[in-house]
């Protein structure tokens, strides 16, 4: 019986085209080595791949209005006071901030920016569905008030009309008091609690509207150390919020150390937190 040939290069060719038409999908697809399942299949990354400046991020006027003390400092401290504290980072794609510190003879002022882009390592959820978690629990974290409801109206009832003809025939009583009998005053409307100039609800922490896809701002005051200080206390106001695959954080703290100084104002630090977290979003949509 005559054996057929044995041809080792037409073997290895055909072991490689069989390898290859295993490796692609049915419609084209390839897998992903890492991943460990088609591209087709995994989640879509985040719309954002880089991350802004961070120390750059804040326009001088914005940084002037919020480190009062830099007006007073000659051009080259104020220049170096500006241009703030980069933090330490090893990747800047990934995570980037600034610090900056404001002293005068009434307080310290801090104000620090974040920015922090997230990335999901699982193939089935997305950078964006990864952000919403993180930033969850940040909102969490902050233990936000519960949104207050309006008052339901009170319900009043009505008394039997005076000219209504009883059935029974006998005359229809008046309603109230009879006439010229004194009436007891009324009590005037209350009005909110004023805090710092504003209302108790606008200041308090909360959600805010019109900032990235979410965001929330947190404000809170506690003591420092060190006898008059520690009776004007310090207040922190920070706030979040994300946008694609970003999350920024913003805080800006005062803290009064002069026993003549006023504490720390709310209204103020809430307007020019929010305002700068305004503009840094604005970065995002350019």
């Amino acid at each position: 019986m005559q054996r057929k040939a044995y041809v080792p290069g037409l073997a290895l060719l055909v072991a490689l085209a069989s390898g290859c038409s295993a490796a692609s999908g049915g419609d084209g697809s390839t897998t992903d080595a890492k991943a460990g399942v088609p591209k087709a299949a995994a989640a879509p990354p985040g719309k954002y791949r880089t991350l802004p400046e961070p120390c750059r991020a804040a326009s001088k006027d914005a940084l002037k209005d919020m480190l009062p003390g830099a007006a007073s400092l000659a051009d080259a401290d104020a220049a170096k006071e500006l241009a703030g504290t980069a933090d330490l980072t090893y990747d800047t794609d990934r995570r980037v901030g600034c610090r900056w510190k404001d002293e005068t003879s009434e307080g310290v002022r801090r104000l620090t920016v974040d920015f922090e882009r997230v990335v999901s390592y699982d193939p089935a959820v997305s950078d964006d569905d990864q952000t919403k978690e993180l930033y969850a629990k940040k909102e969490t974290a902050a233990n936000l008030p519960a949104p207050r409801s309006a008052s339901p109206s009170p319900v009043v009832s009505k008394s039997p009309s005076a000219s209504a003809s009883p059935s029974s025939g006998a005359p229809s009583l008046p309603s109230g008091p009879p006439t010229g009998a004194p009436t007891a005053p009324s009590s005037p409307p209350a009005s909110p609690s004023p805090s710092n100039g504003a209302g108790q609800d606008a200041l308090q922490p909360r959600r805010l509207s019109g900032l990235g896809d979410a965001a929330f701002l947190n404000d809170v005051s506690s003591p420092s150390g060190g006898d008059a200080a520690q009776a004007a206390g310090q207040r922190t106001v920070t706030v979040v919020f994300r946008t694609s695959n970003v999350i920024v954080t913003v805080e800006y703290a005062a803290q009064a150390t002069a026993a003549t100084a006023a504490a720390p104002d709310s209204k103020e630090l809430q307007e020019q937190a929010q305002a700068l977290a305004g503009r840094l979003v604005e970065q995002f949509s350019e």
